[in-house]
């Protein structure tokens, strides 16, 4: 039952954001600081997201293969290369390194 109380809580949370997202007068979004924030923040969640599944195992620290697929992909991306040769690059030097023991 605790189960279908946390699924509960959540729809209601989830529905309370969604209200008060609409709730928020239009002059409050237009403001400079806000939508720079709007714009930023997506990006900020998407590289904390990246780098918790790169170098996170459960709660410990790891270096393995791929931290050298996201370096890869770093580089290609320093190198100005198209978005399907960076992950390209990322996904041959993961396998390789994997290949390899690691």
């Amino acid at each position: 039952m605790s189960v279908w109380i946390a699924i509960g809580v959540t729809v209601v949370g989830c529905y309370a954001v969604k209200l008060l997202g609409l709730l928020v007068p239009a002059g409050a979004l237009e403001r400079p600081l806000v939508r720079r924030l709007a714009a930023l923040l997506p990006v900020a969640l998407l590289a904390a997201l990246t780098a918790q599944q790169t170098f996170a195992d459960g709660q410990r620290l790891v270096l393995d293969a791929r931290a050298a697929g996201v370096a890869a992909a770093a580089v290609a991306l320093l190198l100005r290369a198209p978005f399907l040769l960076v992950v390209a690059a990322a996904v041959v030097v993961t396998a390789g390194v994997r290949a390899m023991g690691g």
